[in-house]
């Protein structure tokens, strides 16, 4: 099920897309403070909008990172399917500045069962050249921390270079 999505509840500008339906093996949860922690403001990237989800099984994520900066390979933005080149049109598609990452390895994992995250389209990006509109897109939102040994996903397999 797909809900609409009327208005960014942050700053009130209409979001683009809806929320793609929980993949299987997770549960809606009300965590507030969690999906504040996602949201942004218009420029700010983040979700334009979110459901928080809880992991019951074992759901598998990729992310795209910076191999010059290992430390994020864990980070906090993920997608559920297999992301796709070329570089570009996933950085438009994900409202992902250039000065961020880039974009060059590909990770997969496994969320912990008992994971909570968060799922929702894009929030418009304001790079220092460019300004990337909201995305119809959803993404992945967990809250991995590895300067605090947070890390909410496991099993872990390096895909190597990206696009490859």
């Amino acid at each position: 099920m797909m809900d609409p999505l009327p208005v960014s509840p942050l700053d009130g500008q209409t979001c683009t897309g809806y929320i793609d339906s929980s993949p299987e093996g997770s549960n809606p949860v009300e965590d507030a403070a969690l999906l504040q922690e996602a949201l942004g403001k218009s420029g700010e990237g983040k979700l334009c909008a979110g459901r928080v989800l809880e992991a019951m099984q074992s759901v598998t994520v990729y992310r795209v990172w910076n191999s010059a900066k290992d430390y994020t390979e864990f980070g906090r933005w993920w997608s559920f399917s297999k992301p796709m080149g070329p570089v570009e049109k996933y950085r438009t598609d994900n409202a992902i500045c250039p000065e961020w990452s880039e974009l060059n390895q590909l990770t997969a994992c496994s969320l912990k069962v008992g994971a909570r995250y968060v799922v929702g389209p894009g929030q418009s990006a304001q790079c220092m050249m460019m300004l990337y509109d909201r995305s119809a897109i959803n993404q992945v939102y967990i809250p991995n921390d590895t300067r605090v040994s947070k890390v909410y996903v496991e099993n872990c397999v390096r895909l190597g270079a990206w696009p490859g």
